[in-house]
């Protein structure tokens, strides 16, 4: 998951956001964005990509912005769709990406009328490896944007009606790193330059400094400004999960046999695969964030480590300071979830007790 700044979402926008609301047919007529869903067979043999045919259009009388990281316009980079089997849940497998407030470049304009299609092969991010009935659904609202001009929250929430189809089970995604048997704690690098591999090896140090203190703040049972103001207020259940996730964190951070892969050229901090420990992938805002403090470098693969499904498989609610702060107050359930708040929570800066 790229350091998603996590994945569904609250992002301090330096633009205008335009809220997209997406309904089924038969919906009001002041919807601003449609989402249809379509594929071209209704069963799919085990070596067959499952491809779905994806139509965002614009129905209405003025034109709408629409945030591509929450489209498949370039690429399919978030959990855009659910996805069932049989009726129980199918993971995503892709990428989950920790990104830079949203600038101009990171939307596509919908003139009246206008539409964007793009074809998606499904069984690319979500887990094909059992035979059953699928039913699929565009759906994003789960997510929320930050909009300065409107000065508060709303709803991306951007969704279609489901299409079904059966498909043979195929082999399950190999991960490109394997975890070894036995965890050394070693820090392993590809396509890293000399300089990259200095600046990576200094981050993981300083990230585990920042775990280290994060679970020390947890294990003294302190309900101070730091915990709250990341987390919202205190219960005892909520606590226990963000003491476990960073007693995983920093035992990751510590002796995992991490390896960072440099090859990412998107304007991203980074991003992982969560079924695929400990692979971290560092995009070119890595590069340019300071080592501690704010999005720093340190943060980052915090934020990283955390997306791992063995070790606290948080999500992207929200991105930035801001949102942070602001689920932590209205929906502490999903800040002890969120990727951000745990970074924030460890980089813990500006200093609060």
């Amino acid at each position: 998951m790229f350091k998603q700044k996590s994945v569904v979402f609250a992002v301090l926008l330096s633009a205008l956001l335009v809220a997209l609301v997406a309904t089924a047919v038969g919906a009001a007529p002041n919807r601003q964005a449609e989402v249809k869903l379509s594929l071209d067979q209704d069963a799919f043999g085990p070596t067959q990509a499952v491809i779905v045919h994806v139509t965002i259009s614009n129905p209405g009388n003025s034109a709408v912005k629409v945030l591509k990281w929450f489209t498949p316009a370039e690429d399919v980079e978030e959990a855009l769709f659910k996805v069932t089997r049989d009726g129980q849940p199918v993971a995503y497998i892709g990428a989950i990406y920790k990104r830079p407030a949203a600038a101009a470049a990171d939307y596509v304009t919908l003139k009246p009328g206008a539409s964007l299609s793009r074809d998606v092969d499904i069984s690319a991010y979500y887990d094909f490896s059992v035979s059953g009935n699928y039913s699929i659904s565009y759906d994003v609202s789960a997510w929320n944007l930050y909009s300065e001009k409107a000065n508060g929250w709303f709803n991306a929430a951007m969704s279609s009606e489901k299409v079904d189809f059966y498909a043979e089970g195929r082999a399950a995604k190999t991960p490109e790193n394997p975890v070894p048997s036995a965890v050394s704690g070693t820090t392993s690098f590809n396509k890293c330059t000399t300089a990259q591999q200095t600046t990576g090896t200094s981050a993981r140090a300083q990230a585990s400094t920042y775990a280290a203190d994060a679970l020390a703040y947890l294990n003294s049972n302190k309900q101070g400004a730091r915990y709250t103001t990341w987390f919202g207020v205190y219960s005892s259940s909520r606590y226990t999960t963000v003491k476990t996730h960073f007693n995983a964190i920093s035992s990751a951070m510590d002796t995992a046999p991490v390896t960072l892969d440099c090859s990412c050229r998107k304007k991203y901090y980074a991003y992982v695969y969560p079924t695929q420990p400990y692979t971290i992938y560092l995009c070119s805002v890595f590069w340019t964030a300071p080592l501690k403090g704010t999005d720093s470098q340190a943060g980052t693969l915090i934020h990283e480590m955390s997306h791992f499904n063995v070790v606290a498989k948080t999500d992207d609610y929200v991105y930035g300071q801001s949102g942070a702060k602001s689920l932590a107050i209205s929906n502490p359930d999903n800040a002890i979830n969120n990727a951000d708040n745990h970074e924030y929570f460890a980089e813990n800066t500006p200093s609060l007790p």
